[in-house]
């Protein structure tokens, strides 16, 4: 049977003294004696000294009891547990046999744990020592109590131990921990105990009490810790313990080993605190190494110092609008003297295309802003300002060079899992590395594989990732792009995340407007070597309008036809905006419903057989549409009645209607499968008056901040 532990205040009884012999009663709650930390109180009762009641007048320490035995001769007080001490016995009667086993088992553990405490104190020959921790564990492990001071109070006096005898040789330190191993089966070692197990795994890696007893506690600790922030020590032995793995024969394959034993041969890992507390060990290592980099360094500069030194020796300023110009050897030679001139355009060459740099009032007075900012500036703004500040010379020490190459890999490691990608990317979305690694070309190097398979997994909470957490701040989009600190591929990793976010629901004209007025060079300069998705990008500004000024236009024509994709998707466009002036053409039906079971194809058709720039009210309700229609329906000016009712329109399709129909009054999506995602992006549509929301996953936050905005 098991017991639970008692603790202060557990233990309520009247005893009554004699010179031989001592009765007891159960004690009333009008007379409550609590047990204190370290003594069994029993207290005075203001009772006549002659008479054979009263309560004790002083409390009995742990260390003065002698013996505990339970009463079993005949005719005793039933539930009685008597206490040996100097000078006489006490009895203590409980309510009943298991609250009487429960004193009993407590006090005996209360007065052997202080024994333990006072001989391991004082250690005089460490064979004894070992063979007294070895009896406390065993006593540990074989008590009938329950509670974590059974296993903790054992571990926190061999951890004071280990603190104050730093002499132990490596095979002291092997034995005790050997010793104390089933103590650690269901516990966390304590802080201190922490500290010798970190030692112990940087001065002998290759021992087998690494494997043998540490991997267990790694994993326990992988598996149930909740804040590494509350136990650091924990999170330090945990790296201390990877890195030891590193060292074994076979370096990073052992490593890779545990990373699947944590995940477990399933498709989901069925600890969900296992990823997290990997990615927190992984950042704190990361960090560790850039921390001895920048402690070693007397001259390191500041990130304001950085921002000031690259506007003196650059003067950069963003690349926007852009104008192409064509290929001149002139060009070349007059570069020189454009840079040195302010406020003059700047040429920025490529052996394929020459870009000159018009700088707007806009642009100017951002720059202007910033350097006058006194407060910390954006990393990436910072380095993505000067070639120079983003090939900062760092040099790591050769072993933060392993641990740096050690937990990257890790993070490759942990990339490769489906089910932890998402929470992965959504952990490394807000970019927790520390500056210096942003700039340390290795590190941002090896990362790159990282981003690469947030940007081939088609899930949409795993690539929307790449984006920044918040409006004003950079993301992974940002640092992999050309001119960002860490593309180092021509823009290829860019092109590759820019497919993907336009193949899910973020072909919007958000997007497409951040992508003019940040990336549009680097979109016209993929585009001019053939890029298909970059093409496409052109395309669509063209189509919804994006780019206002007129020269602008000029060059993206010119660049769509200088390639045959380009070429032949701009056809495309030309006739599909010459098919959209003819239905937007005014005339047709105000009204107009589809027979049920039409399909995306069937109204694509329809809408290409004449005018309906008057049609006002369409019904798609019990048609097989899907969100693919919506290409189609925001081609239709006067749309301002819209029934979906039990179709297949989804999230994707909301997204585009929120942008393109802005005169929409009254939209049925009842029986759709639309998400919370999707009906988030109605709040814009001002003008809507009338939505029907019935039987689809819309939550009740949701619905509250819709009620808000429409």
């Amino acid at each position: 049977m098991r017991y639970k532990l008692l603790q202060e205040g557990d233990i309520q009884v009247c005893v009554i003294r004699h010179p031989r012999t001592f009765l007891s009663k159960i004690l009333t709650s009008k007379f409550l004696r609590r047990w204190e930390p370290h003594h069994l109180t029993l207290a005075d009762n203001s009772v006549a000294s002659a008479t054979p009641t009263g309560y004790m007048e002083n409390s009995i320490s742990y260390s003065a009891i002698e013996d505990i035995q339970l009463l079993s001769w005949e005719n005793a007080p039933k539930y009685c547990l008597q206490l040996t001490i100097p000078g006489g016995t006490v009895l203590l009667q409980a309510a009943n046999n298991y609250l009487r086993d429960q004193w009993f088992h407590s006090l005996q553990w209360k007065k052997k744990i202080y024994k333990y405490k006072k001989v391991l104190s004082n250690p005089s020959r460490w064979e004894v020592v070992l063979k007294e921790i070895r009896t406390m564990v065993d006593m540990a492990v074989m008590s009938p109590l329950q509670g974590d001071s059974i296993h903790q109070a054992p571990l926190e006096i061999v951890s004071k131990l280990l603190s104050e005898n730093n002499n132990l040789t490596t095979q002291d330190h092997e034995s005790i921990i050997v010793a104390i191993a089933p103590l650690l089966e269901n516990n966390h070692p304590p802080p201190d105990l922490c500290e010798f197990f970190c030692k112990h795994c940087r001065e002998r890696p290759r021992s087998m009490v690494v494997i043998e007893v540490f991997t267990p506690v790694v994993q326990r600790i992988l598996k149930h810790n909740m804040d590494f922030g509350k136990c650091p020590r924990l999170r330090l032995f945990t790296q201390e313990y990877i890195l030891a793995l590193n060292e074994l024969n076979a370096g990073m394959e052992v490593v890779k080993k545990f990373i699947h034993s944590m995940h477990g041969p399933t498709g989901q890992c069925p600890h969900p605190r296992v990823l997290p507390n990997l990615v927190a060990v992984c950042l704190a290592a990361i960090y560790s190494c850039y921390e001895e980099f920048i402690n070693s360094r007397d001259n390191s500069p500041s990130l304001k110092e950085i921002r000031n030194g690259c506007q003196q020796q650059c003067d950069r300023k963003p690349n926007l609008p852009l104008r192409l110009l064509h290929t001149s050897p002139d060009l070349v030679s007059q570069e020189a003297t454009l840079t040195e001139s302010r406020l003059k355009p700047v040429i920025v060459t490529s052996n394929e295309i020459h870009v000159e740099v018009e700088r707007n009032n806009t642009a100017n007075q951002k720059m202007t802003a910033n350097v006058g900012n006194d407060s910390e500036p954006n990393l990436i703004d910072c380095l993505m300002v000067s070639p120079t500040c983003s090939t900062m010379s760092i040099e790591l020490s050769a072993q933060a060079d392993r641990i740096l190459g050690c937990y990257v890999e890790i993070l490759k490691m942990l990339s490769d899992y489906d089910d932890w990608r998402p929470a992965l990317a959504s952990l490394l979305q807000p970019i927790p590395f520390p500056k210096e690694a942003l700039a340390h070309e290795k590190f941002t190097k090896e990362l790159k594989y990282v981003i690469q398979r947030f940007a081939e997994d088609p899930r949409q909470e795993v690539h929307s990732c790449l984006l920044s957490v918040r409006t004003g701040k950079d993301g992974w989009f940002q640092l992999y792009s050309p001119g960002g600190v860490a593309c180092d591929d021509d823009g290829e990793l860019f092109a590759s995340m820019v497919h993907i976010l336009m193949g899910s629901c973020y072909k919007t004209k958000k997007f497409l407007l951040s992508l003019a007025e940040n990336k549009l060079g680097p979109c016209m300069l993929l585009a001019l070597r053939g890029n298909q998705t970059m093409v496409e990008i052109l395309c669509l500004m063209l189509e919804y309008n994006i780019i206002d000024n007129n020269d602008t236009q000029l060059q993206i024509i010119s660049t769509l036809e200088s390639t045959d994709v380009g070429k032949r998707m701009y056809e495309q466009l030309c006739d599909r905006q010459r098919e959209l002036k003819e239905l937007q053409r005014k005339g047709g039906p105000t009204r107009l419903t589809l027979p049920s079971k039409s399909t995306d194809a069937d109204l694509a058709r329809l809408l290409s057989s004449g005018s309906f720039g008057n049609l006002e009210n369409l019904s798609l309700a019990f048609t097989n549409v899907t969100s693919a229609c919506a290409e189609h329906l925001i081609k239709l000016p006067s749309l301002k009645q819209l029934n979906l009712w039990s179709t297949q329109f989804g999230d994707a399709g909301l997204q585009l209607l929120s942008e393109h129909l802005t005169m929409l009054q009254v939209l049925n999506l009842c029986e759709t499968p639309v998400t919370d995602a999707g009906l988030l992006a109605l709040s814009s549509m001002k003008s809507l008056c009338s939505l029907n929301m019935n039987s689809t996953k819309l939550s009740a936050d949701t619905y509250e901040i819709l009620k808000v905005f429409l």
